[in-house]
């Protein structure tokens, strides 16, 4: 089965109300759509989340990449995933969300050509996944405020909460938040790069008498120097790698340095389900945990993203969330999954099972 054509389509997805994380607000997401067409009449469908400072690229630069991919595919056998990652790899460095919403297309074409769901193609049986919930920067009171109705109304058992901006601050929220909460939520802290190691020790050390269970890049992703020497003098709290995570290759560094507990595998980041499966073998043979994040996306890259996580049994944890927090995104498209407070349950109609057509 052949490549016939690429198509593409803009979404604006904007959040109910501006994420505040350390590097910023982000207020927004434009995201690519991709749709393959093949010469046996089945279409797959992909998405790409840009995000600047993350990926590297902007809605733009993802259009332009994406018509370059449009002339060198076009031909070739959908069932070739390596050398379409290698020739996108060869005709543009980077880009790696764009190369993922193509990359999420072919697996829709798989899942469609097997009259299976993805999940399934990739090797799981089950398809329920437990996500959790993310709490932004905010007053300490109004996070542990957002924190309890979290669990409280919508059912959520493990919350997420950004830190990174000031460590009294963050230690403040933490503890506002146990208390809201109680001592059986599962909270995990996401300082998205914003300490040092001076400050990143400070936190670390008063988290885990808060029991909380993970800090996700404490320190700038490219020093992973820092990060191993934070997981030597922080042994109780595990500690996760996300913007330093890209490709198989910095997992593989990680792993060496001995720099983390647990890898975020982004879809967005490393390029697709196809590297994804590579960053979690890698962890795996290691000993080092996964979990599954998102950009701000829609139902149908969160839903490859679960499926990912429902596939993988060294991925323990999803981070799945944000198309909850986008206005209308849980009716933009009909299928994939349904969720019940932090349950979450994928289809089982071929390929993501989304009701999408443009």
């Amino acid at each position: 089965m052949k490549i016939t054509e690429i198509k593409a389509e803009k979404i604006k997805l904007e959040l109910k109300e501006p994420l505040k994380v350390a590097f910023g607000v982000v207020p927004y997401s434009e995201n690519i759509l991709v749709k393959i067409e093949t010469d046996e009449g089945l279409a797959g469908y992909g998405e790409g989340a840009p995000l600047p400072f993350v990926t590297g690229e902007n809605i733009d630069s993802a259009a332009a990449a994406l018509q370059m991919f449009q002339k060198v595919l076009t031909g070739m056998d959908v069932m070739d995933l390596e050398g379409i990652h290698s020739l996108m790899d060869r005709t543009i460095a980077g880009n790696t969300s764009v190369k993922c919403a193509v990359d999420l297309a072919l697996y829709d074409i798989r899942g469609k050509m097997c009259g299976q769901p993805v999940y399934k193609i990739l090797g799981g049986s089950d398809g329920r996944v437990t996500n959790d919930i993310t709490i932004g920067i905010g007053k300490p009171e109004d996070m542990a405020k957002k924190a309890k109705e979290r669990v409280e109304k919508d059912g959520y058992r493990v919350l997420k909460i950004k830190t990174g901006i000031s460590v009294e601050e963050d230690i403040g929220a933490l503890t506002k938040i146990r208390e809201a909460v109680g001592p059986d939520i599962r909270l995990r802290v996401d300082a998205n790069q914003g300490y040092t190691v001076c400050t990143a020790q400070k936190a670390l050390k008063a988290f885990t008498a808060l029991g909380v269970e993970s800090a996700e890049q404490c320190l700038p992703a490219q020093d992973m120097e820092g990060a191993a020497f934070l997981r030597r003098k922080a042994p109780d709290i595990a500690l996760m790698l996300d913007e330093s995570i890209h490709s198989p290759k910095d997992a593989a560094r990680a792993a060496r340095l001995e720099a983390a507990d647990i890898f975020n595998i982004k879809l967005m980041k490393c390029g697709g389900l196809y590297p994804a499966m590579k960053i979690n073998a890698i962890g795996e043979a290691w000993g080092i945990g996964c979990m599954v994040g998102c950009m701000i996306e829609s139902k149908l890259s969160i839903t490859a993203g679960l499926s990912l996580a429902a596939a993988m049994k060294n991925i323990a944890d999803a981070d799945c969330d944000s198309f909850m927090d986008c206005k209308g995104a849980e009716n933009m498209y009909r299928g994939g999954f349904t969720h019940e407070g932090d349950r979450f349950l994928l289809n089982d109609a071929p390929g993501f099972g989304l009701d999408i057509d443009f």
